[in-house]
């Protein structure tokens, strides 16, 4: 019984990534259809962020009320319900609205997703769970251009992603005796418990340093992602085709990653694991700065995207022992908020200083993340007795 849920929380897990990309994806298509500027999406996303950012807030409160299986449940259905509006959708500002329940849709789903794997499964699963993760965001963007490619309008592809997440919520809906099963003090286990106001969080010892390393981690693997095509083409001079495809295999490094570090995770610690991942991301960072060959720099942002692979699972897989299951919950709900903020800050705060100043620039930008990244991961360690070191 309990494989059997572990089966269902993988495919929650990959359920979760197959929307991520649908928008860049369509959105060549979308915006001229809407007529609108091409860097209107950054509108949708926008919203949808901070949709996101408001449910992993209220994680705590849904999951000691309702559990996870059912937060599970309702989340995937309010997805699948944004996805068919966006395929309905003849306006722009009919896609600002349903953004909504997009964004809010994911982020309950993520954060108590994350936090029943960190109390009830070993460290490897909750790295396999967010290689699912990758496997679902790289597949829902082929699906989309496979349509595309076929013919069809992207309102195919967001209704066909739609359908998809319909039958996962049927599977979780069957599946929720599972979860009761093992249900805990924090997961609809104990309702009398009030759930931690933000102003009450902040006062826990190691609470935002673990959130500002939230913080540093999605700004840079954000940042990375999003501008290492443009600093190939603009900064080494390597070919455009040549730039887009290592760009992507930055994120194919952070899949495969995840996969390598479930077995790594048997042998070394959480903390060990995001010690080791910095060290990567340092090395790959460097050789991206120094004036080396472009294929030691394009092989650089590979390098990186492995780096960061242990770190985002290790620092949720550890989350109980840093602060105790009954306020776990709480604090991944938070530690995701600060990652969503971080994705909607730093990336767009680089291309300004790319503007202003130069694109050379973004090792050293990701260099500065990292070191903060690092610092704060030691600071949490010292202020958190129940760390192991």
């Amino acid at each position: 019984m309990i494989n059997l849920l572990l089966a269902v929380i993988y495919l929650s897990f990959i359920s979760l990534g197959l929307p991520d990309g649908l928008l860049g994806a369509a959105w060549p298509t979308m915006y001229k259809q809407f007529d609108v500027p091409v860097s209107w999406s950054g509108i949708i996303f926008t919203i949808i962020s901070a949709g996101t950012i408001v449910s992993s807030l209220q994680s705590d409160r849904l999951t000691r009320k309702l559990g996870t299986g059912k937060v599970t449940m309702l989340s995937v259905a309010t997805t699948a319900l944004a996805l068919f509006g966006f395929a309905t959708c003849d306006s722009f500002w009919m896609l600002c609205l349903w953004a909504i329940p997009y964004g809010l849709g994911a982020g309950s789903v993520d954060a108590s997703l994350n936090n029943y794997v960190a109390l009830h499964y070993e460290s490897k699963h909750m790295s396999w769970l967010h290689c699912m993760w990758g496997i679902g965001a790289t597949t829902g963007p082929y699906i989309m251009g496979a349509l595309l490619s076929s013919g069809h309008v992207w309102n195919k592809g967001y209704s066909t992603i739609g359908i998809v997440q319909i039958v996962l919520t049927l599977v979780i809906m069957f599946s929720l005796p599972l979860w009761k099963s093992r249900a805990s003090v924090n997961d609809g286990g104990n309702v009398d418990d009030k759930p931690l106001k933000l102003k009450d969080i902040f006062k826990i010892k190691g609470a935002k340093e673990v959130m500002l390393m939230f913080f540093c981690y999605c700004s840079l693997e954000q940042t990375a992602g999003l501008w290492a095509s443009s600093y190939l083409v603009l900064n080494r001079g390597i070919d455009e085709n040549t730039a887009a495809t290592f760009a992507s295999l930055f994120f194919l490094g952070i899949t495969v990653g995840r996969a390598l570090s479930g077995f790594l995770t048997m042998i070394f610690d959480n903390h060990t694991m995001i010690r080791i991942g910095c060290a990567i991301i340092g090395l790959g960072t460097v050789m991206i700065l120094l004036p080396l060959s472009d294929v030691l720099v394009l092989a650089g942002f590979v390098i990186v995207g492995l780096g960061c692979a242990p770190v985002y699972p290790c620092i949720i897989h550890s989350t109980p022992e840093h602060f105790g299951a009954d306020k776990s919950q709480a604090m991944v709900g938070v530690q995701m908020a600060s990652a969503y903020v971080g994705t909607c800050i730093m990336p767009p705060l680089f291309g300004a200083i790319a503007d202003w100043i130069n694109i050379s620039l973004l090792p050293v930008y990701l260099l500065a993340i990292l070191i903060i990244m690092i610092v704060m991961h030691e600071m949490a360690c010292k202020k958190t007795s129940s760390l192991v070191h």
